[in-house]
């Protein structure tokens, strides 16, 4: 409700932009019952009328929980299919602004996705009363009419069929990774032409399974490092127990031995006892020296592992994302 659309303006790179305000209805206890967004779409350059149009919408939803932390980013793509038929397809994806921690982070996400199927829920069932409408106008239309309407909208394709720009395919790439052979027909052969556009097929199963591999790697690592780390604390402990017994031992020996009859005597015995005490006391601070900075260390690996699981998704390869996205 409540939508307010801007007009569209061309930037200085041939895109165009325009940004659409309305509100929403929210049925998440934990949210407020409407909520305003602010969608900003952007219709690439390499959009073609009646052939092709690539249009990237930024969602920013106001009023709900942590709203500031993340956005959403849909890709439509609508093709020609045939005459009188096209084909949308959407892609979207969650970006972060600021990288929330576990629980949070999970919290959004589940209400992203359900809130997400909900809004393309409404929106199929509104494209089929849509269809569903047009076709009804058309077999109430003469024959006259259709025969008319028909060889205009031929006339007007052919008019934009060489029209069609070499790096089209660039843009019909999706937000997110294919995961379906359709796909990746649809992107490759653009219906109502004879051209076949060939665009290097990458399988998505193979790259899912290298992602997943290089993050066990990662971990195994990681383990690894830990374990070595708390071999060498434990080794650190055991040494300090040792000297502890030592002292204990060496302390009941001198006990047993004759006391000091002279007072030079005396004086030899307290200057070899501070002179070991001494030296047990430095011992001792560099066992615990050595504890404290392996315990900073396992608490480093343990933050870079937590960050690395974290951010795995989406703080992949900038460069990845830059030809994915684009």
């Amino acid at each position: 409700s409540d939508i307010i659309f801007h007009p569209w303006k061309k930037e200085e790179n041939g895109n165009q932009t325009r940004v659409i305000l309305y509100t929403i209805t929210l049925t998440n206890p934990l949210a407020p019952k409407t909520a305003t967004v602010t969608e900003t779409q952007t219709m690439y350059k390499a959009s073609q009328e009646s052939e092709c149009y690539v249009i990237d919408a930024e969602v920013l939803t106001h009023d709900v929980p942590y709203h500031d932390y993340f956005y959403t980013i849909n890709r439509y793509t609508l093709t020609r299919v045939a005459r009188n038929k096209s084909r949308l397809r959407v892609s979207t994806e969650l970006r972060y602004r600021k990288q929330p921690w576990g629980l949070v982070k999970s919290f959004i996400e589940k209400n992203f996705w359900s809130g997400l199927e909900d809004y393309f829920r409404h929106l199929e069932s509104e494209l089929t009363k849509t269809e569903r409408t047009y076709l009804a106008e058309v077999h109430r239309q003469s024959p006259k009419e259709k025969v008319s309407k028909q060889s205009t909208v031929r006339r007007r394709k052919r008019a934009h069929a060489h029209l069609r720009v070499p790096h089209l395919e660039e843009v019909l790439s999706p937000v997110t990774t294919p995961t379906d052979e359709e796909v990746a027909h649809r992107i490759k052969h653009v219906a109502g032409s004879t051209q076949t556009r060939h665009i290097p097929e990458e399988s998505p199963s193979g790259f899912h399974l290298q992602s997943v591999s290089k993050l066990l790697l990662v971990i195994s690592f990681v383990l690894v490092l830990l374990v070595i780390l708390n071999m060498m604390l434990f080794y650190k402990l055991w040494m300090l127990e040792y000297t502890t017994q030592t002292l204990t031992a060496w302390q009941g020996l001198r006990l047993q031995e004759r006391l000091p009859q002279s007072q030079t005597e005396w004086a030899q015995l307290l200057e070899s006892q501070q002179k070991y005490h001494d030296s047990e006391l430095q011992k001792w601070r560099e066992i615990i020296k050595s504890s404290v900075m392996l315990l900073d260390q396992m608490k480093d690996s343990l933050i870079n592992l937590q960050n690395g699981i974290g951010s795995r998704d989406f703080g992949s390869d900038p460069e990845e994302k830059r030809k994915r996205f684009h």
